[in-house]
Parts: structure tokens; C-alpha cells; sequence
């Protein structure tokens, strides 16, 4: 068994003294109640602690006390707190193509399968990168540059509704947790079955996608596990990368109130208390990509997608979001691929192929994955982008 979740530990400390040497402000215990937030209409400031009135200062005290601090955050309001991986057994077979994924943590067992679709020539000898992925994906768009595909039924490990059947359930039933986090969970147990049984693949070059819900689960895949080296989710939406301010851009005015109503399942009981009220929130959804620096993360939108507001995403979350990687001197490791068409079009896997190159490969490519056309960034979104702290 070898997980690598290295953020996790650190935000389930309380957070109030000191993380190797770096001094944090104290994170509010328990943390605030939905209720005592101030109404802020534009994408709050990321650098700001939750005390509201600390702000960070430079980029240790980001990824040593602000960023844990988001991690924590987000459970809290959003998914639900991540099982603790280290009370967890995983064992796993393979029979040709199939893994067999067994689970076991206090006395319970939880299983499903995954299917691995290597790429012509990966071998032991030659590892190649993977993109985990949920859903229908077009696997020959990755297969034919060289990139295996691996794909698992998200079903088997939680249902898309209330029910608690499935691997993750018969584990951890009666927490409150989202399902996003479910299905997150199932990518790294899957990504635990590769390394253990699957010597063609390089488990260090790991791409993460799905598509709307689906995107959603492989963005909390990514947060979750630095193992994930590239988080590519494409028309996530509210609770994803559409933002719960600005929510009518575009699409059909998805928002927090409809997607809670909808889908209340996706996410924790944390985010009721923001409903009708989600000017309130500390949070959206560019925290929620900041929340992934320095790792790499391709944001895949339609630009006629009549489901999600793609148009926020990409004029508002994306560039607040970019703000955070450049003052971190990992701007090249966020990008936009906008394509004309809908929700879940298959060419959006082909769409973002150049930059999942880039990172998991290692090529360059000519492509500006800063372009928001058919739009244009949208500033009055991120006031603070005049205040970003000196290095």
C-alpha cells in the first residue's frame, strides 16, 4: 500500500501555532458558521485566512498555513472530510486487463474494478503516463499519444444519488461526506491498484478527467492526492469550476440553490447553510483551483455548453485562479481549452491533448492555453488582483 495525500495531515492539525518553523495565523475552532461571513459579492480574496484579517505574505507561509488551510476549509463547507488513507488496507489483482480492488478498513471491505487500455509499445521496460478517468472518454484520444487510459465504474464505488451502497459506503457509511469525495476516493484507490500491479504505467505522470458531475469528482480527485499530477475537469460546473457568484454569465444559471436541490448528494450537509445565502461563502471556485498549486490543472469548457456557465469559469475563476499560480512561479502549470460546441462533447479529450503533453510528456507546444475566446477576462471579478503579496 503507498499513498502520497501530504496535504491532508497537515489540515487536520489545528493549525494555530506553527508548520516546519513557519508561524500561521490561528484557523478559527470550530470554524465559523455559515451565518457570521460577510456578504462579498466578487471572488473573495484567496490570500486571506479565515480569521479575516490575516493575509499571507509570501509563498512558504501559501503552502505551509494558507493552502492547508483551504484544504481544511473545503471539507468542512464543501465535501466532506477524506477518509484517513492510513487506516486503510488496499490489496489488488489483475487478469489480463481488469484490476480487482479490494479495501479494507475498520473491520469492513469495500471493492470494485478498474480497466487498464495501454498504448502500443508501454511495457515495464517503458512506463508510460496515465489519465484516470470516469465516464465516457475518448480513450484513443490519449491511447495514440502514447498515454494509457484507465478508466473505473464510479457506480460500483458510490451511486449518483442518496443510496449508500457501493465500495466507499460499505466502508464509510454514516459520515457525511459528498459523493464527489467518493468517487475522488475511487481514483486513488485506483491509482494505488496501478502502482501495485500495473509495471507499464508511470505512476508519477497521472492525469485525472470526467466530464460535468463527473468533472466535478476529478477535481476533488486532484485536490485530495498529490500523487495527481494534472487535474483536467471539463464542464464541471457549481461545485466544480463554475463559480457560485456570477452563476448567470452563462448556461442555465446553475447555482448553488439548484445544484443542492438537484444533486444534494454530490457534496457534505456543510454547504446548507450557504443556500440563499452564497455571497457568504469564503470560498469559489478559483480557491478551489488554487487549492491544487503548484500541480498542473487544464480547465475544458464549451463555449456553447447550455447546462454550465462556462463563461464564468473562463472570465472570471480561470484568471483569479492564474493569479495565485503566477505568484507562485507556476503559471505555466494552469490552462483554459475553450471549444465551440456543448456539454461533454468527446472532442473536448483531443481539445486539451497539447497541454496534457506538456505535462505529462514533457513536449512543448505553440498553443496559448491563457485564451479565453470568444471572451474576455472580467477584473471587477478579483479586486484584489491589485494587492497580490511581494515574494
Amino acid at each position: 500500500m503507498y499513498s502520497k495525500l501530504s496535504l491532508l495531515p497537515i489540515l487536520l492539525l489545528g493549525l494555530s501555532t506553527a508548520v516546519n518553523s513557519q508561524s500561521c495565523p490561528a484557523t478559527p475552532n470550530p470554524l465559523p458558521a455559515a451565518s457570521s461571513f460577510p456578504r462579498v459579492t466578487y471572488l473573495p480574496d484567496p490570500f486571506v485566512y479565515l480569521d479575516g484579517k490575516s493575509r499571507v505574505q509570501t509563498r512558504d507561509e501559501w503552502y505551509q498555513c494558507r493552502q492547508p488551510e483551504i484544504l481544511r476549509m473545503l471539507q468542512h463547507y464543501q465535501y466532506g472530510f477524506y477518509p484517513d488513507h492510513t487506516a486503510e488496507t488496499v490489496t489488488s489483482t489483475r487478469s489480463g486487463n481488469t484490476l480487482a480492488i479490494t479495501v479494507t478498513a475498520g473491520g469492513k471491505t469495500g471493492r470494485f474494478n478498474a480497466q487498464v487500455n495501454l498504448p502500443s509499445g508501454a511495457s515495464a521496460s517503458n512506463p508510460v503516463p496515465v489519465v484516470i478517468a470516469i465516464g465516457g472518454i475518448d480513450n484513443n484520444a490519449y491511447l495514440r499519444e502514447g498515454i494509457a487510459v484507465v478508466t473505473f465504474d464510479y457506480t460500483s464505488v458510490a451511486p449518483d444519488s442518496n443510496g449508500k451502497n457501493g465500495a466507499f459506503w460499505a466502508l464509510y457509511n454514516g459520515r457525511d461526506i459528498g459523493v464527489l469525495t467518493a468517487w475522488a476516493w475511487g481514483f486513488h484507490r485506483t491509482l494505488d491498484a496501478i502502482e501495485q500491479r500495473v509495471s507499464e504505467i508511470n505512476p508519477t505522470k497521472v492525469g485525472v478527467t470526467g466530464c460535468s458531475r463527473l468533472g466535478k469528482a476529478a477535481l476533488a480527485a486532484g485536490i485530495f492526492d498529490t500523487r495527481i499530477t494534472l487535474t483536467m475537469p471539463m464542464s464541471s460546473g457549481v461545485q466544480g469550476l463554475g463559480p457560485y457568484r456570477y452563476y448567470t454569465l452563462s448556461g442555465q444559471g446553475e447555482n448553488l440553490e439548484n445544484s443542492k436541490q438537484g444533486a444534494g448528494w454530490w457534496t457534505s450537509s456543510g454547504l446548507n447553510g450557504f443556500l440563499n445565502n452564497h455571497e457568504k461563502l469564503p470560498f469559489d471556485a478559483h480557491t478551489i483551483a488554487a487549492a491544487l498549486a503548484p500541480r498542473a490543472l487544464i480547465i475544458e469548457q464549451g463555449s456553447g455548453d447550455p447546462f454550465v456557465n462556462s463563461r464564468g469559469t473562463a472570465v472570471a475563476v480561470f484568471p483569479a485562479a492564474k493569479l495565485v499560480y503566477d505568484w507562485l512561479g507556476a503559471g505555466d502549470k494552469i490552462g483554459i481549452a475553450i471549444r465551440n460546441g456543448g456539454h461533454c462533447d468527446f472532442a473536448g479529450y483531443s481539445n486539451v491533448v497539447p497541454f496534457v503533453n506538456k505535462i505529462l510528456k514533457g513536449t512543448s507546444t505553440t498553443r496559448d492555453f491563457t485564451n479565453l475566446s470568444p471572451w474576455s477576462a472580467m477584473p471587477t471579478a478579483y479586486p484584489w488582483s491589485s494587492n497580490i503579496p511581494r515574494n
